[in-house]
């Protein structure tokens, strides 16, 4: 009985609201986990009329006794093993607040779905079985617990009966489990000796536990505060679909946090584009006020066409999340295999995911020993954090920010192999020395988005020399700039003579120099800039390696005039002249040069103006969504 719970506070019948807290209940396999939950619900008065007698009625039949876990396994599979495979959320109500609590598993195997359980609470109860005590797995859900941010842990030390109420093991395995906790920076909210199969301790103290004069389970679950509420964190609203329908495009997904209305300024990331809400839908129907908020699955429709995918996260501009290539992380790894620097891994996050390798891994240890020893993969329920590189941009906020969109998955040949939390974004580009700290630019790429009304792109203008690439390039960077925009002009030559005056004209240094424009280029458009890339980049493969580098931000214009006018231009015409002796000479260059196959625009400026020829690259920008309003919609009306 999954349940999805969309706030942090509920409704009452008078219109009053109460706290709403989500806890998960984890330990070690048959530390009575489930029992505890079926026996929270009886005494809390939230099971269904006549469902205990017909739960009873049914182990009757079956010539089973009946056990209080029976109220929440309700699989087939797992009343037949006796174990919880999923997790399994259900409410019920204390006195002061409504309580979501999350049944986990406690199998080793079944760590991937307590992950999950585990990354939706405010709070956990730990369970212990006061005859076996504190196991390596009790030791590794606190440490997941911890690996997953949830500060509020209520420990229960349950089956008290099979050691006679015994005070002195209570308070053994209570000074056992408070220094584990204590030593990953998590202080026990309470430790409570109970047997949730006779309810002692569970909402009452009977005679059996006369010696502790703690709280109850149920006073213990009403001590743990709500987290902040989703609504009053910024606006994230992971893009699920795109739907169709007549001529509108409705953009869909779930809000994770904030709030929206049509009429909002909004921002798609990671690319940094902007628009306004013009209408918003829901199902199955929109609320009078129009306000939709965290928890609401949603469809939206812009006030301009833009192009928005899956995984994109739209935000409210000036609040938006990070779009990064560069992640460190906390995770908790499930897999056979042990995780290593250089391991290619499929990271999800949100509704996004992108092929990623490990650049690093640090503070790799075993949780069910917390050995101060690390080691340098991160093997089987050990855990680690490391620093991934992603093969595209993404958008992600640090857990402490927004948990909602902090919380990574990573999957390994199509299986869940680890999960955990985002601890930084935008760690740098490639392995670094740890004495070296790189510095994040104080603006967000959607502010820079809202005063120049584009986003950041590499224009990239290949072509012979001699076919016009910086005049056209110089054209469009005044075009640009006049219209209130952010182009830099980046021209092969310039910088040959300053960042790439040591590299010679060797194929290896030919390389190099293409790369180097790519970073340069890149780290502009990253900043809500226009890189202007001017540079005759002969060979394919170095171009292509400018397009992984740049990624979505790339748009490649093949200046394709034909070589001989290229050869005989006029060094004080329009167009620059063929530099005749430089490389191999102009006649080597035509050989070595490899046409692009697949690039954005062509153009052949033999038949053509300057001015055509840049507005034929404005509109291309403009149609693929690098410019925004009255900039897009000149340029598209050229």
């Amino acid at each position: 009985m999954n349940m999805i719970v969309p706030t942090a506070t509920s409704t009452t019948p008078n219109g009053t609201t109460r706290p709403q807290v989500r806890i998960v209940i984890v330990g070690h396999v048959d530390h009575g986990k489930s029992t505890l939950v079926g026996r929270l619900l009886h005494e809390t008065g939230s099971l269904p009329e006549g469902k205990l007698e017909m739960l009873k009625a049914v182990s009757a039949r079956r010539g089973m006794p009946f056990e209080w876990s029976f109220l929440l396994d309700a699989l087939q599979t797992e009343r037949d093993q006796g174990i919880t495979i999923d997790t399994t959320q259900i409410r019920f109500r204390t006195r002061s607040r409504d309580v979501v609590l999350i049944d986990a598993p406690g199998h080793a195997e079944f760590l991937r779905n307590m992950i999950t359980g585990a990354s939706q609470a405010d709070g956990a109860v730990l369970i212990i079985d006061a005859l076996e005590g504190v196991r390596d797995q009790t030791r590794r859900h606190g440490y997941l617990l911890h690996l997953l941010g949830v500060k509020q842990v209520a420990v229960v030390v349950n089956k008290m009966d099979r050691v006679d109420f015994s005070a002195a093991r209570f308070e053994e395995i209570s000074d056992e489990i408070s220094a584990h906790l204590t030593g990953l920076g998590v202080t026990p909210t309470a430790v409570i000796p109970i047997s949730a199969r006779d309810g002692d301790g569970v909402a009452e103290r009977t005679p059996r536990i006369e010696w502790y004069d703690g709280p109850t389970v149920v006073e213990a679950l009403d001590a743990l505060e709500p987290a902040r509420p989703l609504e009053t964190l910024a606006l994230r609203l992971p893009v699920q679909a795109i739907y169709k329908f007549d001529d509108r495009r409705i953009v869909a997904g779930r809000i994770e946090s904030g709030s929206l209305s049509a009429g909002d300024e909004i921002v798609i990331m990671p690319a940094g584009k902007i628009a306004r809400i013009r209408t918003v839908e829901s199902w199955p129907v929109t609320p009078v006020n129009g306000i939709q908020s965290a928890g609401r699955s949603v469809g939206i429709t812009l006030d301009r066409e833009l192009f928005v995918e899956r995984g994109d996260v739209i935000a409210h501009v000036g609040t938006s999340p990070r779009d990064t290539r560069r992640m460190r992380a906390r995770i908790f790894w499930l897999h056979d295999k042990p995780l290593a620097a250089g391991a290619s891994i499929l990271v999800r996050l949100g509704t996004r995911e992108t092929r990623a390798n490990v650049v690093a891994i640090e503070k790799a240890v075993d949780p069910g020993e917390l050995s101060s020893v690390e080691t340098k993969a991160i093997g089987r329920n050990h855990v680690g954090e490391i620093d991934i590189a992603l093969a595209q941009p993404i958008a992600a906020d640090p857990y402490t920010d927004n948990p909602r969109t902090g919380r990574l998955v990573i999957e390994v040949n199509g299986r869940i192999a680890g999960g955990g939390l985002v601890l930084s974004v935008d760690a740098g580009q490639r392995a670094i020395p740890v004495d070296i700290v790189p510095v994040e630019s104080a603006l967000r790429p959607d502010e820079r988005s809202a005063r120049y009304r584009h986003g950041g792109a590499v224009i990239w203008l290949t072509g012979l020399p001699g076919s016009g690439k910086s005049t056209l390039a110089r054209a469009l960077e005044r075009r640009l700039f006049s219209r209130g925009g952010s182009p830099v002009l980046l021209d092969g030559d310039t910088l040959r003579a300053g960042l790439n005056s040591d590299l010679g004209f060797s194929a290896t240094d030919r390389t190099e120099n293409i790369r180097r424009l790519a970073e340069v280029a890149t780290h502009l458009a990253r900043n809500g800039h226009i890189a202007i890339v001017a540079a005759v980049s002969p060979a394919v493969e170095d171009r292509a390696a400018a397009r992984r580098i740049a990624d979505t931000a790339f748009r490649e214009v093949y200046v394709a005039t034909p070589p001989e006018v290229c050869e005989n231009r006029d060094p004080k015409g329009h167009y620059a002249k063929a530099r005749a002796g430089a490389l191999q000479g102009f006649t080597g260059i035509v050989n070595d040069y490899q046409p692009p196959t697949a690039s954005e625009l062509t153009i052949d400026t033999s038949a053509r103006s300057v001015t055509d020829a840049t507005d034929e690259i404005e509109r291309m920008m403009a149609v693929s969504g690098i410019l925004f309003d009255e900039l897009a919609d000149l340029a598209a009306n050229i």
